[in-house]
């Protein structure tokens, strides 16, 4: 082999390989959506806590994953932790923003209780009407919502913000409570979100 055939071939196995490290790393894919690893909010550096796919019947709805600074496995935990949050959705199957929506207020209002209800009533109606402000979710669409405990909860649609930030931290766990409280959205997907939570022994959980 020539010396110009063989640094050829050098220099084009360094390439792949630093395009190769340059990808993002993949903690998690569930029914072919990626979750990565780490992602960043708020300058910090958040790690996949758990990730699974919300089905209803036979149809696969969506796949939804948390991200926290440290890894927990329990509900008070999760609710708990310092430091921001994100919740991540990506969407199987169109959805009209009617139907996500009041899946969503559902899920967060069965919940919580009466007196948090009202306490967080303003910034859950604030939140419904994000749903308004776009006619639905397509197929392959991200929303997220991020925690910041500087400014609050900020929704994210593909990637722009939706709606206005949502201060109280109370209100960004009700919304991880649709599928980790006492009636989760999908008793199947608790337990994904909740990193190694299938290899603990069950402990009594309050919202």
């Amino acid at each position: 082999m020539s010396i110009t055939r063989r640094k050829l071939l050098q220099t084009a196995a360094a390439a792949a390989f630093l395009a190769a490290s340059s990808l993002p790393a993949f903690a998690a894919e569930v029914a072919g959506v990626k979750f990565p690893e780490t992602v960043s909010v708020a300058g910090h550096d958040l790690k996949l806590n758990g990730a699974g796919v919300r089905t209803k019947l036979v149809f696969k709805v969506y796949a939804v994953g948390f991200y926290l600074q440290e890894k927990k496995t329990t509900v008070q935990d999760v609710l708990s932790v310092g430091g921001p949050r994100r919740i991540r959705i990506v969407a199987m199957r169109d959805l009209s923003s009617d139907d996500f929506g009041m899946a969503f207020m559902k899920g967060l209002n069965d919940n919580v209780s009466p007196e948090e209800r009202t306490k967080l009533l303003p910034q859950t109606k604030a939140f419904g009407e994000i749903f308004a402000q776009f006619p639905g979710l397509k197929k392959g669409d991200e929303l997220i919502v991020d925690w910041n405990p500087s400014t609050g909860s900020q929704p994210f649609l593909n990637g722009k913000k939706v709606g206005e930030t949502l201060p109280d931290q109370a209100f960004f766990n009700a919304i991880m409570r649709i599928w980790i409280g006492n009636k989760p959205v999908d008793s199947s997907l608790k337990p994904k979100l909740l990193s190694g939570a299938e290899k603990t022994a069950p402990t009594p959980e309050t919202n």
